[in-house]
């Protein structure tokens, strides 16, 4: 069935008539054409009315904790503490006693991210001794439940380290078997404090279940450079290019400049991408530079409103805008560019064959042949679109609409 946007600018470009078909590939854009108001519309089609409005590509959200969530429930104070250890720990006490059951929470919270525009997600689901897979099957079973409007991929992430825990290796491996799309690492020197068993299990159970990596890594500095060079040496040993993603990875380009120029350049020559959530950090590797090595880079919200932090809403065009105000960009390139970060950057670090950004001017993801993945957004220029995050959207998912006005359809 094809569907006719009308009235649209490609990334704000000229005005356009766009072409969209849902099939059994998952649908993909056939034409993208001048606006002609006259334009004679065939039987069957389907008219989505752009009404001057931006087409961009839908987001992909890469770093998003569904099983943690609060968004939808009384804001709660913050209780938790310092470090990865004791966050956690404050997590484990408070999860279960939330207002409303946590299936509730994940499906509310991934409802409300496709409604402002996300389609496709990674998230993690914490696996260990306290939860064992619970948390992992309620992230499982609301992909099922949005399947039809969202990609999900399931990180079995532990959260709690893989050592420090007797039983978690085994747990880990339940999650693989039970459908998990992603081997998750952590911390390997400041949590697990035995870098190379850690990562020995990380990709030895990859390897197993032939599933790609994500290392989440909040080491400062040297500490976290050594960590990187150890997930480095392994993928270039064991030929995993493109199935590695590092994920936080806050101050790699705090140590001095040649080190941030060796690790962009290894990044780029072993296809490890890397996930950020914008934070307000310092020391981070320079998004430009990054771009212009072809480095993989995408988005996401991290924990929202959760028992971590309180910030996060669903909404990652407001990730977008806080992308690009912590690292300080004014010039309209580089804001669009954090845009671009978000949606097309996101999709080809879950898929490495997708198209790939090239560079901070690269606008690609609405000519003919490219997924029908799209968000209609109310703004005079993107940039302006990042600045204002305006509710008037349309949200497209396989080449159908699958939320408008923020609210599912």
């Amino acid at each position: 069935m094809n569907t006719l946007i009308r009235a649209v600018r490609p990334w704000g470009q000229a005005l356009s008539d766009v072409t969209i078909v849902a099939d059994a590939t998952g649908g993909k854009i056939i034409r993208v054409e001048p606006h002609d108001a006259a334009r004679t519309v065939a039987a069957g089609v389907t008219v989505v009315e752009g009404r001057g409005r931006l087409l961009v590509p839908s987001f992909s959200d890469v770093h998003v904790h569904l099983d943690s969530t609060r968004i939808g429930l009384p804001f709660r104070e913050h209780t938790g503490g310092p470090g990865v250890w004791t966050m956690m720990m404050n997590d484990r006490q408070n999860w279960r006693n939330a207002e409303v059951p946590l299936q509730d929470r994940v499906n509310g919270t991934l409802g409300r991210m496709i409604a402002r525009g996300t389609t496709r997600v990674r998230s993690y689901a914490q696996v260990d001794v306290d939860c064992h897979l619970e948390r992992f099957e309620a992230v499982a079973a609301a992909k099922e439940q949005f399947k039809d409007r969202a990609d999900v991929e399931i990180i079995a992430f532990p959260q709690a380290g893989l050592l420090r825990e007797k039983g978690t290796v085994e747990l880990m491996e339940e999650a693989l078997e039970a459908g998990a799309n992603v081997m998750g690492g952590i911390d390997p020197c400041s949590l697990d404090r035995d870098p190379a068993k850690h990562l020995d299990i990380v990709f030895g159970l990859a390897e197993k279940y032939q599933v790609p990596i994500d290392i989440h890594l909040h080491e400062p500095g040297e500490l976290g450079v050594f960590s990187t060079d150890l997930v480095l040496e392994r993928t270039r040993a064991l030929g995993m290019q493109g199935k590695v993603t590092m994920s936080h990875a806050y101050q790699l380009g705090s140590v001095n400049e040649a080190t941030t120029r060796r690790l962009i350049d290894e990044f780029a020559e072993l296809d490890v991408s890397m996930a950020t959530v914008a934070p307000s950090i310092s020391g981070q590797l320079p998004l430009p530079m990054l771009a212009e090595a072809g480095v993989r880079m995408g988005l996401g919200e991290d924990g929202q409103r959760d028992y971590w932090s309180p910030y996060g809403n669903t909404d990652m065009l407001d990730r977008t805008w806080q992308l690009a105000f912590t690292h300080g960009f004014r010039k309209d390139e580089l804001i669009e560019h954090c845009l671009a970060i978000a949606t097309i950057g996101g999709a080809s670090v879950l898929d490495p064959g997708a198209t790939r950004l090239k560079g901070t001017a690269h606008r690609p993801g609405i000519e003919a042949g490219d997924p029908a993945e799209l968000l209609l957004l109310d703004g005079e220029t993107v940039a302006s679109a990042v600045m204002d995050r305006g509710k008037d959207r349309t949200v497209i998912h396989r080449g159908k609409v699958v939320a408008d006005g923020l609210e599912l359809v």
